[in-house]
């Protein structure tokens, strides 16, 4: 999971890097196209004085000559301005940083503060935690602090898909989704054949995700009636957030199990697994367009592997 994430977040980097060049590259044809359009208006002025200022205009051009040869080329100085790159201990810094920063947002967002809301609220609704039920009061907790992950969750989701890049880039999501349905089926990888796929994939990221979120509600309502026999009381919510760490092993790995039998198996059980991620890849996953399908059907020409391993 780790390395998945690395490898990515470089690759993301990279894009990153790429995109800001082909900006620079874009301003430079604006830049001669400008240039060249004052050149046609100062030749087409000369042409307009007429043939008798011709050795005026001789003996301007060769006082201004010695003047124009010393300053720099515009071109040099746009080639160098589009060649400029950091440095590759800057990029690995701004990665790390980037990295450690994300996961405490993320650790704080559907971590502590879930649990840290819950105590908030039962100051004026004790019956929040207070029953009578150890046990319901864990299942009260557990959906609270579920409920609340994932309404953050879709909450970010819907928020980025208004970002025109983010929307592209859910466009290019539904694109790979269909290529991976028609390899999947035996098609031949075209994009007449890519087109016609359903864009929503059981075993998507989005999926996981939501997976996840849904089995740590389960795991975590055998917390705190673990933490009552153990210690006659229940946990804090930092205490909370560090077990909920240390189970985090055990959802990533029954979320992964969950996924990959809806992915090989047609039911309704598998549907019903399947449903809460499908809703929400109507917000991450969208309709590409021609030039994303072929896109697409490039990257994964280029991982399909020779030896049939890929058939599970």
């Amino acid at each position: 999971y780790i390395d998945s994430m690395t490898v990515g977040y470089k690759c993301l980097m990279r894009s990153a890097e790429i995109a800001g060049l082909e900006d620079i590259v874009e301003e430079k044809p604006d830049k001669k196209r400008k240039k060249k359009k004052e050149q046609t208006a100062e030749e087409t002025a000369s042409e307009a004085l007429g043939t008798g200022t011709s050795r005026e205009a001789a003996v301007d051009e060769s006082e201004t000559a010695p003047a124009e040869a010393s300053t720099p080329a515009p071109a040099d100085k746009e080639k160098t301005d589009g060649d400029e790159k950091l440095p590759a201990w800057v990029m690995t810094a701004i990665m790390v940083v980037s990295i450690v920063f994300g996961m405490g947002l993320a650790l704080f967002l559907f971590k502590f503060l879930p649990a840290k809301i819950f105590t908030w609220l039962a100051i004026p609704f004790p019956k929040l935690q207070n029953t009578g039920s150890d046990a319901l009061n864990s299942l009260i907790k557990s959906v609270f602090e579920g409920v609340l992950k994932i309404a953050l969750l879709v909450g970010y989701m819907a928020a980025i898909s208004l970002m025109k890049d983010i929307r592209r880039t859910f466009m290019f999501h539904g694109a790979e989704h269909k290529t991976i349905f028609c390899y999947e089926a035996g098609l031949e990888l075209t994009v007449e054949n890519v087109r016609r796929q359903n864009r929503f994939h059981p075993r998507c990221g989005t999926s996981f995700l939501i997976l996840m979120l849904i089995v740590n509600i389960f795991i975590s309502f055998f917390i705190d009636p673990i933490a009552l026999q153990l210690f006659e009381t229940t946990l804090n919510p930092l205490a909370r957030t560090g077990v909920s760490l240390l189970l985090l092993p055990l959802i990533v790995g029954l979320g992964y199990e969950l996924i990959k039998f809806a992915g090989r198996h047609d039911g309704i059980l598998t549907k019903i697994i399947s449903a809460p991620g499908v809703w929400l890849q109507h917000i991450t996953v969208l309709e590409p367009t021609d030039d994303m399908i072929e896109c697409a059907i490039a990257a994964v020409k280029e991982v399909i592997p020779t030896d049939d391993s890929d058939r599970w």
